[in-house]
């Protein structure tokens, strides 16, 4: 299985490309739009609370405790880097997959 093109190797975890979409419905993986990983979010973005959202969302997707992921790039954009610590990069691919489908 090739890996997918917004997961990045990194020293200690993986990094994870994301395109953010705020104020959703419902909190869910889209798919992959121009290279990253697209979510949509229920929370606004406000005061962070969009980052928060991303960051327990994906905590709970992958099955790792918060502290395991990181906003390393985009704290006020819509495309963000997060860095996930502890989890190789094939984990990361297959438990992403695995809530994509569930979907």
């Amino acid at each position: 299985m090739a890996e997918p093109t917004y997961l990045k190797p990194a020293t200690d975890g993986v990094y994870i490309h994301v395109r953010v979409q705020p104020r959703s419905r419902k909190n869910r993986i889209e798919g992959v739009h121009d290279g990253r990983l697209k979510i949509r979010l229920t929370a606004p973005p406000v005061e962070g609370a969009a980052n928060k959202a991303l960051i327990a969302f994906l905590a709970d997707v992958l099955d790792v405790p918060r502290r395991q992921i990181s906003l390393v790039r985009g704290e006020k954009a819509r495309e963000k880097v997060l860095l996930v610590e502890g989890l190789p990069l094939p984990d990361v691919a297959k438990r992403l997959d695995a809530a994509f489908q569930r979907r």
